[in-house]
């Protein structure tokens, strides 16, 4: 399977491109600062580094073009004023559409996640007034595959930990897991996002998240 990564460098996506390759996967890994990516850990033949911007329409369609799947994990500033996540999900979705490209799971935060009484958790009354301007870039990444033709998951991350995958965590349609953690290890997002791609079984579904031991 031909899988692109976008936001290959940050901590979610080194991790998805190392299992990725692990898994026996060709690797695409996009971003403006890919040169070190490639290290003694990761140097394969199996792994082309890309160097482009996700703003740039050009270098996002080419990446994608001929792709199996795709897998973000774009980031950012939580202050609101970095668009990488909803103007990069656009250009990503748009994309995907015109190369033909189906599959997408991306990495968003848990404000996106429903609460029991079908609001959005960003919604709530308690919800964090210091990330609601980035929760508000995830909702627009989010509106954008739920209005697009793709195959997408849409995964409501809690604080995440750069930590090696354990096994051990749950994930739940719509809504956050019960009880939950409020962290996930790095190692265990990959597994999930890899694993979505291989044996899809949250197809048009926003997914809670959390480590379970």
């Amino acid at each position: 399977m031909i899988i692109t990564v976008f936001g290959a460098t940050g901590q979610v996506g080194k991790r998805i491109v190392k299992y990725a390759l692990a898994k026996g996967h060709t690797v695409r890994a996009f971003g403006r600062n890919v040169t070190d990516l490639i290290d003694e850990d990761n140097r394969s033949e199996s792994l082309e580094a890309i160097k482009g911007s996700v703003f740039d329409d050009s270098e996002v369609f080419n990446a994608v073009k001929g792709a199996d799947a795709v897998l973000s994990a774009l980031g950012g500033s939580t202050d609101g004023e970095d668009k990488t996540r909803s103007i990069g999900m656009r250009k990503i979705v748009a994309q995907m559409q015109k190369a033909g490209v189906h599959k997408i799971v991306v990495v968003g935060g848990l404000g996106i996640a429903a609460a029991d009484n079908e609001m959005f958790m960003m919604d709530t009354p308690d919800f964090p007034k210091e990330y609601m301007a980035v929760s508000r870039e995830h909702m627009q990444a989010f509106l954008q595959l739920q209005h697009s033709t793709l195959s997408w998951t849409f995964v409501c991350c809690p604080s995440i930990k750069e930590e090696d995958g354990t096994g051990q965590y749950k994930v739940t349609d719509t809504y956050l897991p019960d009880p939950n953690l409020f962290y996930i290890a790095s190692g265990d997002l990959a597994h999930f996002m890899v694993n979505e791609v291989e044996h899809p079984k949250h197809d048009k579904q926003r997914v809670g998240i959390s480590a379970s031991a």
